[in-house]
């Protein structure tokens, strides 16, 4: 005989509270269904606030670097013009006291200075850190993506071929990871244009971003070239490698085809990760006096003026040193971002 419990469904109070759940994950399964990898990469990307909100300030400080001759010209001062020095400018609006430091508050913020002027010389700060950011962030673009495409290239024909291949390219790869990269930053960079600029010539600003190009370049694709190596070590033992051997496909496409697919993901988080190192290898550069010199604005000779009058005008660092600190913080943390997307199992 039934009981009035079983009747009413009272004896199964815990069955009726779990029964959306299982409902709930077979809808998200099924809107999940016939998506790609970069789809469901996407979907995850747009629910971390966190990574979308460092992915626009990262769009915006390239925006902005992109734009930066037109903001200039919409502000109407240009990083170039001594304005403590200019006869025309500093008669009417002096910027400079009698040591050569900034008049007013904070750098000399004005109206007409946002950001204040460089002390001796009068340079707006403003201009000066928009044209900074442009020459940084689009040099360590070049830069990083030269390195991406060595790493990736020697680390995948060494991780599939394997053998003699294998051994030369990990020994060549051994040979410049014994370069202590920070000392011969220094050393290379006076070498690298000593062989086509006369040393009683000054050095064209377009030869000095080359020579950055090619030594950051030669000291710093073997990180990326290890990374891949490694991960087509582990996937050339699979089984649909292996079916397309078995199918008569030439190394050539199953290399573009099979393997490197599979290792797009941990190409694109080390992207994150290298791209602000390079920023702050460049301003190593500048700041160490063998990168950009006068008159070229840059983030890494902003900071080796600072160093020189930081007791004297401690706010000339300031800027410079905020929007490079929220630049690189953003972009790693956006790095991070990326690595939970392309993994839901590392996720935070």
């Amino acid at each position: 005989m039934t009981s009035p419990i079983d009747i009413e469904g009272g004896g199964t109070p815990a069955a009726v509270g779990d029964g959306p759940e299982p409902a709930e994950k077979n809808a998200e399964a099924k809107s999940l269904e016939g998506r790609s990898p970069g789809q469901l990469m996407w979907l995850r990307f747009k629910r971390d606030r966190t990574g979308v909100i460092c992915a626009l300030v990262v769009i915006g400080y390239f925006l902005i670097a992109a734009l930066a001759p037109v903001i200039a010209k919409l502000y109407g001062k240009n990083p170039y013009t001594l304005y403590g020095q200019d006869p025309e400018y500093a008669t009417d609006n002096p910027v400079l006291d009698d040591f050569g430091l900034p008049l007013g508050y904070f750098g000399g913020v004005t109206g007409d200075h946002w950001f204040g002027v460089e002390p001796q010389f009068g340079r707006d700060v403003f201009t000066m850190l928009l044209y900074g950011m442009r020459t940084s962030l689009f040099m360590a673009l070049g830069v990083t993506t030269l390195l991406m495409l060595t790493g990736v290239l020697v680390g995948l024909v060494g991780g599939y071929f394997g053998g003699r291949t294998d051994y030369f390219l990990g020994r060549f790869t051994d040979f410049f990871l014994s370069f202590p990269q920070q000392l011969f930053f220094i050393a290379f960079m006076p070498v690298v244009t000593s062989f086509f600029v006369d040393p009683r010539d000054e050095t064209p600003t377009y030869f000095r971003a080359l020579a950055i190009l090619i030594v950051l370049w030669l000291l710093g694709w073997m990180g990326m070239a290890r990374l891949v190596r490694s991960t087509v070590l582990s996937l050339r033992e699979r089984e649909f490698v292996e079916a397309a051997k078995v199918a008569g496909a030439s190394p050539w496409r199953i290399i573009s085809k099979e393997i490197l697919p599979n290792v797009v993901s941990p190409i694109l988080i080390q992207f994150t990760y290298l791209l602000p190192s390079t920023i702050l290898s460049i301003a190593f550069l500048s700041f160490a006096g063998v990168g950009f010199v006068e008159p070229t604005p840059d983030w890494g000779r902003m900071f080796a003026t600072g160093a020189k009058v930081a007791e004297q005008d401690p706010a000339f660092m300031f800027f410079p040193g905020v929007a490079l600190v929220i630049f690189v913080l953003c972009f790693n943390l956006l790095g991070d971002s990326v690595r939970d997307a392309l993994d839901p199992k590392s996720g935070r």
